[in-house]
């Protein structure tokens, strides 16, 4: 057995899905398939005979589903659990519920289609396995239902001097791996009059659109997927739609974001590096730049970027990432400002953003 490869346990009841799985993830010279499962089940006595390092899972199996299965797993022998799931809008609560269970990651399951979208299946699956084997697992915490604060804000548009001049400030965030319960901290923490935010986070098509529809019920700025022309202003937080490049743009002293197809970059659409990019070029010394848990380097060179256009940047501390790669990597190009713990991070984006 090679120990430096890691081992994956891929449980899906769709033959056919677990022979794709079993030749991409093989196809990887870093990973081993020890074994394919068609239920939690034969999962159970699989990993009773050997300890995968991570476990690919679907959602929706017969005799056990993959929630309970997941929890099981969780309370049991936590090991990183990627959901791979297919791309459906209806499904996609369940997978979110599963991130909150402990899931790493959410991939979605290869399609036969062309050559091209074979082979960013093929980089995405195999990067969010890596990922995930590097993955700190935390305990499961409670989630909280938060009671809506509702003021005259509800009913008014929160007041912006962004109109009038552009020192407005604009908050940029990237995460990947751990990113979506981080930002779920980050953002429950920020006041109504937060300034505008622009936030990619690596997750698939369908997904983004009910992960920020979660948070926009969990916190007190309003969250949604964006669109093209969107404006960024105060009290808003836009999230990139998964499979789509998100950048920002100015038009006089409007912010606005800009939803592009095109390559992936640093392995990844939306990536960061766009995003961050693109806020070095608009926003400058208006902006302050956040980087979040996850696996690999995207964002660190965008990052670089924004701190040498006069923003403040701001890493989360390796202690409390899922992944220390992404703010390790953009704190050894010297492109933070400052590292803090993921609970600090809202109060060092509000004492820069004000």
């Amino acid at each position: 057995m090679d120990t430096s490869k890691v081992r994956v346990l891929i449980v899906d009841d769709s033959a056919v899905v677990r022979q794709t799985l079993k030749e991409v993830l093989s196809s990887d010279p870093e990973i081993e398939v020890i074994g394919t499962a068609a239920d939690p089940f034969a999962a159970a006595e699989r990993i009773g005979e050997e300890m995968p390092d991570v476990i690919t899972l679907d959602i929706e199996m017969p005799r056990m589903d993959g929630l309970t299965f997941l929890k099981k797993i969780m309370s049991q022998h936590p090991v990183p659990v990627v959901i791979c799931s297919s791309l459906a809008e209806e499904g996609a609560q369940s997978t979110l519920r599963a991130l909150e269970y402990g899931a790493v990651d959410i991939i979605t399951k290869p399609r036969l289609g062309t050559r091209q979208f074979l082979e960013e299946s093929r980089i995405t699956l195999c990067q969010s396995v890596k990922a995930a084997a590097a993955a700190r697992l935390h305990p499961l915490r409670p989630s909280q239902l938060v009671e809506p604060k509702l003021t005259a804000d509800a009913i008014l548009s929160p007041a912006t001097r962004a109109m009038i001049e552009t020192t407005e400030k604009i908050v940029v965030i990237g995460a990947s791996t751990g990113g979506t319960e981080a930002l779920k901290t980050l953002l429950e923490a920020l006041p109504p009059d937060t300034p505008g935010i622009v936030i990619v986070q690596h997750m698939p098509e369908l997904f983004t659109r009910a992960f920020a529809g979660r948070l926009d019920g969990l916190c007190s700025i309003s969250v949604k997927e964006a669109e093209t022309n969107d404006s960024v202003i105060r009290g808003r937080a836009l999230i990139a739609p998964g499979n789509h490049h998100m950048l920002l743009k100015r038009s006089g002293a409007r912010y606005y974001v800009e939803i592009k197809d095109g390559p992936l970059v640093s392995r990844h659409r939306p990536s960061v590096d766009v995003l961050f990019r693109s806020a070095a070029r608009y926003a400058g010394q208006n902006a302050v730049g956040v980087i979040l848990t996850g696996m690999g380097d995207d964002g660190a060179h965008g990052m670089l970027e924004m701190k040498q256009a006069g923003a403040f940047t701001i890493a989360q501390d390796e202690a409390t990432c899922v992944v220390f790669g992404m703010p390790k990597e953009a704190i050894k190009l010297g492109a933070v400002d400052k590292v803090v713990p993921l609970q600090s991070v809202a109060a060092a984006v509000l004492a820069h953003a004000r």
